[in-house]
């Protein structure tokens, strides 16, 4: 079955790849050479309309679904991304205030640090509207932005990528995972990031080989008018005999804001491990049986189709604004729970984070979240767990967004999931992810909290709006991989990596809410040395179960 996948998968990516390879002589010509980086980044010439033959027009089209968009050179070209130490509140606000006056592209932020896409000539204007603790407290991320977009494309070759060449990057902490010991890292689909046009397809052959627990769903439909597609996975009980009560549902999604490309690969990883899984697995058996899920790969298909055509970091949907000129809607702070934030109000259309003129303004939000009520509503469904997955900076979230001042109920049982999520992430690959409140990205965490301004409103979100709204009791933001140094344009190579440690994190939700908060063992199966899997899986628990503990106690007694 996997050989069959990854023939298909041959067939909807490499051949498209390798026929951009071969026509982009005759369909490109190189601007000058002082222009391009050392990967030469094409200028596409398209024949006159009345001339072109359909094959032209069938080989453009190929070109424009597959090959990085002309335009990066011209659009990023002059562009860096920088982090700012912050160490105050009023550093903070200064750079909140001056972010706003010039409408930067804020990527991430956290209690210690902001990272900033800008253009270079733009650089003395920020300083000059910072206080002089600022002017100095700034390291460059990314000196060849230009590059890294260019870079974070399919690949044409399907050489294996070298470790050594992260060694020169900051803040790097185990880019390169050791290689896993199944055959995902063969497998076509995941060596690089897909098209919403190579995703789409895909599911649809998921669908089609696993028709007993596998069915593809649209979650609502976009601004312009595509599916929102969805994998639900499950094995619904037979015995009809025994009144069934409503089908605990957990819901995985990605891709809301369209550039974040590893969070839809994620997804995309997460299903197709569970949905190979049945009937080899007993754990991941009993998981399908007991529990639907439902994989959302983009939320946000117009922006994902958009930065793969047009613009690699474009963040919100493709929606009209009250400004002809400014498209867009940030549809994750357009959800109805606290969306009356008064930052919201004061929002340019022009602002990354521009949430709306009103609450569900964003028509993938309002969509799927009428998707969503209506199930619980009108199809005896239960959702019980929601994650959004989202990048960068490592971090495991949960309500509230918000505010800080208010403490959601059960917070207990929040960070307690929270923590063992982090936990499951550590004994994969060794990668640390942070676990807090998703209100405090921009909170100092000394003796006592400080709440400091906030770089983007908090107000809105598809966490809180899970968690409060529609009850569903776990709802985490897993922020990926990585930390800052290639941000949302985290290599391809890393999609199997971050794929796998996602798929523990969200198998032991599943173990958790059934009360196991460990692993289910499988019996007959042996690890390296002859010790039993069995073994190894319930050291693992107790592990996770002790650390767990541990950090509960630590932070009651903050």
């Amino acid at each position: 079955m996997r050989r069959l996948i990854n023939w298909y998968a041959l067939a909807i990516i490499l051949f498209p790849a390798s026929f951009c390879l071969v026509v982009t002589a005759a369909a490109y010509t190189p601007n000058s050479p002082h222009d391009l980086p050392s990967k030469s980044l094409p200028t596409f010439h398209p024949q006159p309309s009345r001339t072109r033959s359909v094959f032209s027009r069938i080989r453009d089209g190929l070109i424009r679904s597959i090959c990085p968009p002309s335009t990066v050179l011209a659009r990023y070209g002059g562009d860096v991304v920088l982090r700012f130490d912050i160490n105050s509140p009023e550093e903070a606000r200064a750079l909140a205030d001056a972010v706003n006056v010039l409408f930067l592209d804020v990527w991430e932020f956290n209690a210690g640090w902001v990272d900033i896409r800008l253009a270079k000539d733009v650089v003395p204007s920020l300083l000059g509207l910072l206080p002089p603790s600022l002017q100095h407290a700034h390291t460059p991320l990314m000196h060849d932005l230009a590059q890294a977009i260019f870079e974070s494309y399919p690949s044409l070759t399907f050489e294996d990528p070298s470790p050594a060449q992260d060694e020169h990057r900051p803040f790097s902490h185990m880019l390169q995972a050791a290689a896993s010991e199944n055959t995902d890292q063969t497998n076509i689909f995941f060596r690089n990031y897909q098209p919403l046009s190579v995703i789409t397809p895909w599911m649809r052959l998921l669908r089609s080989l696993f028709p007993t627990h596998v069915r593809l769903i649209n979650v609502g439909v976009s601004y312009e008018g595509r599916d929102i597609p969805a994998l639900r996975v499950g094995v619904h009980p037979t015995n009809s005999e025994k009144p069934s009560g409503p089908r605990k549902t957990i819901i995985i999604s990605g891709g809301s804001h369209a550039r974040e490309w590893i969070s839809t690969s994620t997804v995309n990883y997460v299903a197709y491990s569970f949905i190979t899984a049945y009937g080899k697995s007993q754990e991941m058996t009993k998981l399908l049986e007991k529990f639907d899920w439902v994989f959302i790969p983009t939320l946000n298909p117009d922006g994902y189709v958009y930065t793969w055509e047009t613009d690699r970091l474009w963040r919100k949907n493709r929606q009209q604004t009250s400004l002809r000129f400014c498209k867009g809607v940030d549809i994750d702070h357009a959800y109805g729970f606290k969306w009356d934030d008064e930052s919201h109000a004061a929002n340019n259309p022009c602002s990354e984070s521009f949430a709306g003129e009103g609450p569900f303004q964003g028509v993938e939000a309002r969509r799927f979240a009428n998707w969503a009520r209506n199930e619980t509503e009108n199809n005896n469904v239960s959702i019980v767990a929601f994650v959004d997955l989202h990048s960068y900076s490592q971090q495991i979230l949960y309500p509230y967004s918000y505010t800080c001042s208010t403490a959601p109920p059960a917070l207990e049982n929040l960070e307690e999931l929270a923590i063992g999520l982090a936990k499951a992430i550590r004994i994969t690959n060794g990668e640390i992810y942070g676990v807090t409140a998703a209100c405090e990205g921009s909170v100092e965490q000394e003796t006592e909290k400080k709440f400091w301004p906030r770089m983007e409103s908090g107000g809105g979100s598809a966490l809180d709006w899970f968690y409060h709204d529609l009850q569903v009791k776990y709802s985490y933001q897993i922020k990926l991989r990585d930390t800052g140094s290639y941000g949302f344009l985290l290599p391809s190579k890393n999609i199997v990596p971050v794929g796998t440690e996602t798929f523990n994190a969200i198998k032991y939700i599943g173990h958790f809410l059934l009360g196991n908060h460990g692993i289910e063992s499988e019996e007959g199966t042996k690890g390296r040395g002859g010790r039993s899997q069995e073994l190894l899986r319930e050291e693992s628990t107790d592990f996770v179960t002790e650390d767990v503990d541990t950090e509960l106690r630590r932070r009651r007694k903050k």
